[in-house]
């Protein structure tokens, strides 16, 4: 008897340590499946968060007073042209997910829209107020606000993350032309506006000088801006935030320019093919 413990006892040590074995395999088994679900529904979450959101802006339409029958066609193209600017930028939002630091979509998106709105509504106006009383304060309605998606409230979407992991050289290309020496931010030249004035009205003059005032302005905040965002987005980002929306604030105040002197006067046509800068280096 004493013998046969020895060996019964070695038989059920090996049981139960077999046994355990295949414990253990399933629950490593059970384990690994469970890592592996974890792990995708985590990555089906952020893809969910990285939502670029929609850029919704004010009805215009709704807002405006009965159009003459004279200006119903200008009218309802500026109206369509404001719905294309809507759907150009909502698309744009979602090619440039990832792309430039925190404040890219206000900068390069939400903030050039905002000036193409302020340049139509004001075509809208002008068209109205030719024959019937001009609407006043539409240009109150071409600030648009990003509906954002996921954690990504406040306009914010594009966080500086994906671009903090971008290698340094890619960033360099930001500003276009800017190759070779990143520092080089070049200057924004401009049309010059006041010599190609008419005679201005003495009742349109302070509004004149002041909105060519104001055009100086934006150009020196386009060159300073060119400065400070050195490095910045891809190879397109000068053009899509900087000159292009400076070309926008430009035919908003050129447009003003000639609204007033038209008051009075003959209303100096194609003042805006004036508006368009360009980059030298």
């Amino acid at each position: 008897m004493s013998r046969a413990l020895p060996k019964y006892n070695k038989r059920r040590v090996a049981f139960i340590g077999g046994a355990a074995a295949v414990a253990l395999s399933g629950t490593a088994i059970a384990g690994f499946a469970l890592a592996g679900e974890t792990s995708k529904n985590n990555g089906n979450s952020a893809r969910t968060l990285a939502g670029p959101g929609t850029i919704t802006c004010p009805d215009v339409k709704s807002k405006l007073p009965a159009v003459p029958a004279s200006a119903k066609a200008e009218v309802d193209r500026n109206l369509a042209l404001l719905n294309t600017q809507i759907q150009e930028a909502n698309k744009r939002l979602v090619e440039t997910v990832g792309q430039g630091g925190p404040n890219f979509v206000q900068n390069a998106i939400v903030g050039p829209l905002k000036d193409k709105r302020v340049a139509t509504v004001n075509r809208i106006a002008t068209a109205i107020g030719r024959t019937a009383a001009k609407p006043q304060g539409l240009d109150s309605l071409a600030a648009c606000t990003l509906n954002a998606s996921g954690t990504n409230a406040g306009g914010a979407q594009n966080s500086a993350k994906p671009s903090a992991t971008a290698p340094p050289q890619q960033q360099t290309g930001g500003n276009t032309g800017n190759t070779g020496n990143p520092n080089a931010a070049g200057t924004i030249t401009c049309p010059d506006v006041k010599s190609k004035l008419p005679a201005v009205p003495a009742s349109a003059k302070a509004e004149v000088d002041r909105n060519l005032a104001l055009l100086n302005t934006q150009i020196q905040e386009a060159n300073k801006r060119l400065v400070e965002t050195v490095g910045q987005g891809g190879p397109n980002f000068v053009q899509n935030a900087i000159v292009g929306p400076l070309k926008d604030k430009r035919v908003a105040t050129v447009n003003r320019i000639a609204t007033a002197i038209g008051r009075t006067a003959a209303k100096p046509q194609g003042l805006d093919s004036l508006a368009a800068c360009t980059l030298t280096k």
